[in-house]
């Protein structure tokens, strides 16, 4: 009897340690996700995706304002975060180069 109830929790806490293992795994950062979910996050993750993807050059909250404008967009769900986020960096230096 002990010693299957040992078989029964040594299984049990095998299945708990993969399922948190593929759980942090699978966990999605904001800068690899679309606008839809760009419009959800908090804008603390928002600045940790910009600092992220343009590796922490430029005006930040210049950045987060210009994808909070494309993800507002009829249509622009499906963008990708980085794709927005690279397109409004590249504005902006060329707007400084100018």
């Amino acid at each position: 009897m002990k010693s299957l109830l040992k078989f029964v929790l040594g299984i049990a806490v095998l299945l708990v340690v993969i399922f948190v293992f593929f759980h942090s795994q699978s966990a999605n950062k904001l800068e690899q996700d679309n606008l839809k979910h760009w419009l959800s996050s908090s804008n603390d993750q928002r600045v940790a995706a910009v600092k992220v993807a343009v590796a922490g050059d430029g005006d930040i909250d210049l950045i987060v304002a210009c994808v909070n404008k494309i993800a507002s967009l009829p249509d622009s769900g499906e963008m990708d975060v980085t794709t927005a986020i690279v397109l409004c960096h590249t504005g902006n230096t060329v707007k400084e180069n100018i």
